[in-house]
């Protein structure tokens, strides 16, 4: 996206990223329930109070509550898998955290935060891969199947009206830095949007 938003996407942006971060909150949550390193416990307890208190933040600015799960949504038991997943969809949060700041810059604290996320679960990735082997071969594999399902996800947060005229250009800015994130990382051998492209 080479320009910011307009105004009246902004209850939509805000909207969404509440949304978002309810689900990020349960998955932190639903993640610290599986084998996972150490220090990865540590820093998503630190996450879980982040997400808790951004939910909070997001519900006070737009004057309504999300919706509570009954049950933690069910998370790949391999950190290898999981890694990848949590990597992936921080990703997806920091470019609408971006999308976000351009409307409301007052909220840049979000985007700082975002930065940290994603910069953590790739450094987590990179030492995944660095073992290669089958632990590097099954976090590509769970990446090439995540990115398969990401454009209908994509889609859904940019279901409100408000995003009619931007919708495929954000779409498209979207996967293409996932795409650009996984082929860098080591999670892809070529960008999706392209292997798409040839072999369509």
């Amino acid at each position: 996206m080479t320009h910011p938003l307009p105004s009246s996407c902004e209850r939509a942006i805000l909207e969404q990223f509440l949304k978002a971060e309810a689900m990020a909150l349960w998955a932190v949550r639903a993640a610290q329930a599986q084998d996972v390193p150490s220090g990865v416990l540590q820093f998503l307890r630190r996450h879980e109070e982040e997400e808790a208190q951004h939910l909070k933040q997001f519900e006070m600015l737009l004057g309504m509550n999300s919706h509570g799960k009954t049950a933690l949504p069910r998370m790949p038991s391999q950190w290898r898998v999981l890694a990848v997943h949590l990597y992936g969809y921080e990703t997806v949060g920091l470019e609408f955290a971006r999308l976000l700041v351009g409307l409301r810059p007052d909220l840049s604290s979000i985007l700082k935060d975002e930065e940290v996320h994603v910069g953590f679960f790739e450094h987590e990735v990179r030492t995944i891969l660095i073992q290669g082997g089958p632990v590097a071969d099954g976090a590509r594999q769970a990446a090439q199947a995540w990115r398969r399902r990401l454009p209908p996800t994509v889609n859904r947060y940019l279901h409100d009206e408000s995003f009619a005229p931007y919708r495929d250009e954000l779409q498209g800015h979207i996967l293409g830095v996932i795409d650009e994130r996984f082929f860098a990382v080591g999670l892809s051998a070529r960008h999706e949007g392209q292997s798409e492209k040839s072999e369509g």
